[in-house]
This record gives structure tokens, C-alpha cells and sequence, in this order.
């Protein structure tokens, strides 16, 4: 943990700092427990806040969520807000603290950061990957991608975009709602999941958006040759669901596959119990 700078400490090895990138960005992190360690990477404008309800992981691994730079209380700042540089600030991170034989995890977005790590890294450091609620290439016209910029869809990105511009505490707000399985949040958890949200700085959250919908990973799905988890909700009023999660473990060459019924977009906060003990059963199957 040479280049990690631990300012918190919350428990028994459990500890909160800063890793500062290459390019000069510090990241934070939050590092919890012990044993096999498992990166947990969140999705568009959030941040390792939303992996709260995985405390109980940290009972058996050594569990590592850091907020991706210009996220959560990580470093604002106008460069490198693209998924292969998101990448390289994972394998920072990984590197930085010295991990090895971990277990990377992604959710929605940061799926596609995980895959983007393995198309740059491939399997370096790692013993398997999760993909939650991912679709590989939001902008594919094929019959398993419910995202609205399906088929290329330009006019829908750039509505997306000026509504972000327009009004974004408002467009954080139905966006929240949009990732329960009910479309509407607890008024508590659309409180803080928005406030987190909006910590992303506007033009932060514009360019990762437009460049996440636009990156095609489905090659590098079937390249991936350690083994994956792939665990999705049954989201109805957002993307990606069922039929995304079938493509991507069918495609995936040893994949474990979950689809969580009373959950939507957010899989492991609307039914912690069971994701928490799919991804525990997942991971004691490396070390079968």
C-alpha cells in the first residue's frame, strides 16, 4: 500500500484514503477487511456509497470501493473522463495497493470499466470478474439491449445530454427512481442517492455519459478467461434486465449467472442478502 495514504479509519482494518493517479488526480477509497480482495467499481455519477449494503463482504475478503476520479470524494477534474482511462485509474488502484488474485467487480458502467480493464490488462491481478447490470454496448441494435440509445440512436443520447444540462438535479432524481424495480426510490434513498449523483460536476457527468453509451465491449466479452459472474435485476423502467444478462453470461466462456426478481437496476441494495451471498458462493468456487 505504498502510494495509498490512508486519513480515516473507521474500525478494524477498515480505512478510507487517497491514491493519487500518474496524471496527478487523487482517488479515493475506502479498503475494508481481509483475504481475497474484491474491487467493487460503481456506475455513471456515483460512487463507492452505493456498494454500503456489502459491508458484510468484508467478513470474509478484503473489499475495495473506490469513487472513479470527478466522482463521490474523489478529485474533480476536467481530464480523462473516458472509459479506458477510468481503466488505467483501476489498475492504479490495484497496483497502488498491491493486490493480487482479486476479484473485479462492475456495476452498469462500471462494467464496462471492468471490461475495459481486461481488453487492456487482460487477466493481470485478477482471478475472476462480476458484471451487474451491464450492457456491453448500449448503443447495439441487437434484440438484448433495452438501453433508450438502442440502434445508435443520436437523438435520444443528445436528449439525454441537454435534459443532464438543463435540469440536473432534476434528471438525478427520475434517474434514481428509474433504478428501483417499482420506478419510485424510498424518499431516503432518493435523497442521498441524488446528492451523490450530483457530485459528479455536470460536464463530468456529460462526457463519461457520452462516451460509456458509445463503446462497443461485446468482443471482448468472450475473450474474458477467468471465471465471471453476471448478475442482473429484472429492471422495468431502465436498462438492462433479463435479456441483456442471458446474452452476457451465454457469451461470457465460464460464467455463474443470477437474475435477482425483486430488484431492478440496483441488484445489490434492493436485495442485499442475495446478491451478497451470490457473489460469497461465487468466490469460494475459486478457492474449490
Amino acid at each position: 500500500m505504498d502510494r495509498f495514504e490512508a486519513v480515516e479509519t473507521t474500525g478494524e482494518n477498515q480505512v478510507g484514503g487517497w491514491l493519487q493517479t500518474t496524471d496527478g488526480v487523487r482517488l479515493w477509497l475506502d479498503v475494508r477487511g481481509t483475504g481475497r480482495p474484491v474491487i467493487l467499481i460503481h456506475g455513471w455519477t456515483m460512487s463507492g456509497l452505493f456498494w454500503r449494503r456489502q459491508a458484510e463482504l468484508a467478513d470474509r475478503f478484503q473489499v475495495v470501493t473506490p469513487d472513479l476520479r470527478g466522482h463521490g470524494r474523489s478529485q474533480s477534474t476536467p481530464r480523462g473522463h473516458t472509459v479506458p482511462r477510468y481503466a488505467m485509474d483501476v489498475r492504479e488502484v490495484i497496483t497502488g495497493l498491491g493486490l493480487r488474485e482479486a476479484a473485479l467487480i462492475g456495476w452498469s458502467m462500471g462494467g464496462s470499466v471492468v471490461l475495459e480493464y481486461w481488453k487492456q490488462f487482460g487477466g493481470d491481478r485478477l482471478a475472476a470478474l462480476g458484471l451487474v447490470e451491464t450492457g456491453p454496448y448500449p448503443m447495439s441494435s441487437a434484440s438484448w439491449n433495452t438501453h433508450k440509445c438502442r440502434g445508435g440512436d443520436e437523438e435520444a443520447l443528445h436528449r439525454d445530454l441537454e435534459a443532464m444540462r438543463g435540469d440536473r438535479k432534476g434528471f438525478a432524481r427520475r434517474f434514481v427512481d428509474a433504478m428501483f424495480l417499482s420506478g419510485e426510490a424510498p424518499d431516503h434513498a432518493l435523497r442521498w442517492m441524488a446528492a451523490e449523483q450530483l457530485k459528479a460536476p455536470t460536464d463530468t457527468a456529460t462526457a463519461i455519459y457520452e462516451d460509456y453509451v458509445r463503446r462497443d465491449y461485446t468482443p471482448v466479452l468472450p475473450t474474458v478467461s477467468v471465471p465471471a459472474l453476471a448478475v442482473y435485476g429484472r429492471s422495468r423502467h431502465m436498462c438492462f434486465g433479463p435479456s441483456t444478462g442471458r446474452y452476457v453470461a451465454a457469451t461470457l466462456p465460464d460464467s455463474s449467472f443470477a437474475i435477482l426478481d425483486k430488484s431492478g437496476h440496483l441488484p445489490f441494495y434492493e436485495q442485499p442478502e442475495v446478491f451478497n451471498e451470490t457473489v460469497t458462493r461465487f468466490l469460494n468456487r475459486l478457492d474449490a
